[in-house]
């Protein structure tokens, strides 16, 4: 089949960048999203409005981090059965799958809705920051299955070919997105809620266009009539469950940098902080566009047994990824100032504690890169346990020892310097993870 033809080529540099490029671009324009959100909020409303969009982040990231699940961990078990040629299998397995996304989307926005209130409530925020808060998240809350579609068809447009029209998808809700929260927040003075409304309506781009194109039988995967299959969504759960408890554990380890912010520097501390995960979001969107591009590759070799490409693919990617660390890493300390100047005038006191923030967190890119094509190696190769292991260890374990231990030591500095030393710490546990599984799967 010509839709194949991707996986029946040799393994070069050239093919494999023809294959991820799209969605090397398409990741990093959806990193914007949430960028251009802060860019309008912080410049039109002010640096409070900004630090509530970071608040609301760990209730995003529950959203995030379910539809990030079904997503990688799907694609992982349909791509694996298309290269063991059961296709129409796949197919059925691929509806059931977007059919339980729409269903646990209102579940979810059902949920949030009920528990946004005594969520904010509970913290010690001024008045406009919790108004703030409320506003952004009801509002985003509406779009709940939008974003879980978006998610799972921006992956499964990849899985099938499809990752220039996946591109495109998000250039275009990126631009709507954009063109929204002006025209919402200074057009229509809607304020925070309005650029809640403009990123929901800018994610709903490609659900439109997925629902189109996988209807149409001439796709590689479309929709036919599902078949229940507990065990599809149980293993798709499985291998996507490092994936989800990345998500969810950013949002934990959002709310552990919020807390510790309030407590050494006050709400200016948050926005700070927000600006910084900006450009981290940033640049690791880098590794992470290349990581879901090669991911199908490695689930269908793997599906297929050809040890022979699979090796070649990760020494390849290996090489890729260490050149992109260098890049960005360059590249995010010599432009720290015009970065973080876009969210916050120089005399603003959130200015110079972002600069100084953003040069320290900066060294967290050298490993980054490696630790997230880890973990999306073994979700591709049907390994959901290690990759758990890789992404809680990472996210969670790593983070809340450098969280509780270096502030301590460190005051402030000590704040910027956990995501360095958690990642570095991680880097080791990848390598070894790395090293004892290479046999088993022959790469």
């Amino acid at each position: 089949m010509e839709s194949q033809n991707v996986y029946e080529k040799p393994v070069t540099l050239k093919n494999i960048f023809k294959f991820v490029v799209p969605t090397i671009a398409m990741t990093v324009f959806m990193s914007f999203y949430t960028m251009v959100d802060g860019l309008f909020v912080s410049n039109l409303i002010g640096t409070k409005a900004l630090s509530a969009i970071n608040l609301t982040a760990p209730v995003i990231q529950l959203v995030t981090a379910i539809s990030t699940m079904l997503a990688t961990g799907g694609s992982a078990v349909i791509m694996k059965k298309m290269g063991e040629q059961k296709v129409e299998e796949a197919r059925e397995d691929f509806t059931f799958l977007i059919l339980v996304n729409v269903f646990v989307g209102f579940v979810m926005w059902g949920l949030g809705v009920w528990l946004t209130g005594p969520v904010f409530a509970a913290m010690n925020l001024s008045e406009d920051v919790v108004h703030y808060c409320r506003e952004y998240l009801s509002r985003y809350l509406i779009f709940t299955v939008p974003i879980l579609l978006m998610n799972n068809f921006t992956l499964y447009m990849i899985a099938s070919e499809k990752a220039t029209l996946s591109l495109i998808c998000s250039v275009a809700g990126g631009v709507l997105n954009m063109i929204l929260d002006y025209v919402l927040i200074a057009g229509f003075h809607m304020g925070i809620g309005g650029a809640a409304v403009a990123t929901g309506l800018g994610y709903s781009v490609t659900m439109v266009v997925g629902l189109v194109v996988f209807g149409k039988k001439k796709s590689l995967l479309h929709f036919k009539k599902p078949v229940f299959r507990l065990r599809v969504l149980a293993n798709a759960a499985a291998n996507g469950s490092s994936e989800m408890a990345t998500a969810l554990v950013t949002g934990i380890v959002t709310m552990m940098f919020n807390w510790t912010m309030l407590h050494y520097v006050g709400e200016d501390g948050v926005a700070a902080v927000t600006i910084i995960m900006y450009v981290l979001m940033f640049a690791s969107s880098l590794y992470t566009g290349y990581s879901y591009g090669v991911a199908p590759m490695l689930s269908f070799y793997y599906g297929e047994q050809n040890h022979e490409k699979l090796k070649k693919l990760v020494a390849v990617s290996l090489k890729v990824i260490a050149k992109i660390s260098v890049i960005t890493v360059a590249a995010s300390f010599l432009l720290t100032k015009p970065l973080v100047s876009v969210f916050a005038r120089p005399d603003n006191p959130v200015y110079d504690l972002a600069v100084t923030g953003n040069r320290i967190c900066t060294a967290a890119l050298v490993f980054i890169g490696f630790n997230i094509f880890a973990s999306g190696m073994f979700t591709a190769l049907s390994n959901g346990v290690v990759s758990a292991v890789l992404a809680f260890s990472r996210s969670f374990v790593f983070m809340f020892i450098t969280m509780l231990v270096l502030p301590l030591l460190l005051g402030v500095n000590g704040i910027w310097l956990a995501t360095p030393v958690a990642e570095l710490m991680a880097l080791f546990l990848s390598g070894a993870l790395f090293l004892k599984n290479r046999k088993r799967y022959g790469y």
